[in-house]
């Protein structure tokens, strides 16, 4: 309303608080997703995770379209979880993959074995890659690897992927070097038949 009726100066001040304004209402949005994977998830029941990579999936269509990205899935098994949770899991490790592709489009492989009572899942992506010296970091709430010029984000996702892991009964980790693509590793309790 006062742009252009204040002068130079004022402009650039009204500029900075509306900017200001709209990170801390991104930054509260951010901290209730972050809260609300103890406080509000739902029931854990019996779910297919294949099913619930797709929804991911669907979720994602833009960024798919856009970025030329290739997904292969192998076989996923039933677990025990809130379907939201695992579908949030997955759209943020492979949107994670999508965002911080390398030069060439990027290809995400998903996959599930058995170990030892878990399941292992794995989200490989064929991009930039992560330095390990920041494995610990990336898992933590507001911490970024790269300034908001260049990747957009409020570094949570991975701390909600982490909370929403740990709630399930499992952890998460990463494997990754500069340049050569990220996998990134997340454990689930065996569903037992009948349990």
């Amino acid at each position: 309303e006062y742009k252009g009726k204040l002068g130079p100066s004022a402009d650039e001040y009204i500029k900075q608080a509306v900017s200001g304004a709209q990170r801390m209402h991104y930054m509260i949005e951010d901290l209730l997703e972050y809260s609300r994977v103890s406080s509000r998830g739902e029931e854990m029941k019996p779910i297919d995770s294949g099913k619930a990579l797709k929804d991911a999936l669907s979720n994602l269509n833009t960024a798919i379209t856009e970025s030329g990205a290739v997904i292969e899935m192998g076989p996923l098994p039933v677990v025990k979880a809130d379907p939201l949770q695992v579908i949030r899991l997955f759209q943020n490790l492979i949107g994670n993959g999508i965002k911080f592709k390398g030069p060439a489009a990027p290809v995400i492989q998903v996959s599930a074995e058995k170990k030892n009572g878990e399941w292992i899942f794995s989200v490989r992506d064929n991009g930039i890659g992560i330095d390990p010296r920041y494995f610990q970091k990336i898992f933590e709430i507001f911490q970024r690897l790269h300034s908001k010029e260049q990747y957009s984000g409020s570094g949570i996702g991975l701390a909600v992927c982490k909370r929403i892991v740990e709630r399930h009964g499992g952890h998460i980790w990463v494997e990754s070097a500069l340049g050569k693509g990220t996998t990134f590793y997340f454990s689930m309790p065996v569903q037992e038949m009948g349990g």
